[in-house]
């Protein structure tokens, strides 16, 4: 059974040209998970990468340090659940870094999380719009918005946005994740309404 914060349930309000459609403006920040939030720590954290021909790399803390974030500011996110939040900032390294001189064919990525949880996404669709971020709004990312680190999508709805990121696996063919095998989406554009199936 999933743990939800008050303001799950949609509210529905006039239409605003800067929210996608069926969108409520949210001034706070819900906390929407499957389970319970799962604590890693953040100097034994690993991001493991895994090709399709099975190399891997892998970046400690420091190491994802050293590839250099930056600041990503006024972006709007938007969960399934109805709720957008506009004008957040974020700190994190770019998706495209952990890429630098890979060799790959392949067309998707499977985004893994420290409790088990997956979503897939276009490759070439997240690169230039995909963060691994490790702060939110000046502060280290709590823990029940995936702190240590979370992935960050905007374009996308925030399902896709994986918490407590710990593995990207590329991937030839496209393969549904967590909630993709449940009957959301496997795109998930807010301003199409790609909730479901």
């Amino acid at each position: 059974m999933g743990i939800f914060s008050p303001g799950f349930t949609g509210r529905r309000r006039e239409p605003r040209s800067d929210l996608p459609p069926g969108q409520y403006l949210e001034n706070g920040f819900p906390v929407l998970s499957f389970g319970p939030t799962p604590h890693v720590d953040a100097d034994r954290w690993q991001l493991t990468l895994t090709t399709e021909t099975g190399e891997r790399r892998t970046w400690d803390w420091q190491g994802m340090l050293d590839l250099g974030p930056e600041l990503v500011e006024n972006t709007d996110i938007h969960c399934v659940t109805a709720w957008s939040k506009l004008g957040t900032t974020w700190r994190g390294v770019p998706l495209d870094r952990f890429l630098d001189g890979l060799q790959t064919e392949a067309r998707f990525v499977m985004a893994g999380s420290a409790d088990g949880y997956t979503t897939n996404l276009p490759l070439q669709e997240i690169l230039g719009r995909a963060w691994v971020a490790y702060e939110f709004d000046g502060a280290p990312l709590a823990p029940e918005h995936g702190g240590p680190v979370r992935l960050l999508v905007p374009h996308l709805y925030f399902w896709k946005s994986a918490k407590w990121l710990t593995s990207l696996r590329l991937m030839v063919d496209d393969a549904p994740g967590f909630w993709e095998q449940n009957g959301y989406n496997m795109h998930g554009d807010p301003w199409r309404e790609e909730r479901y199936w």
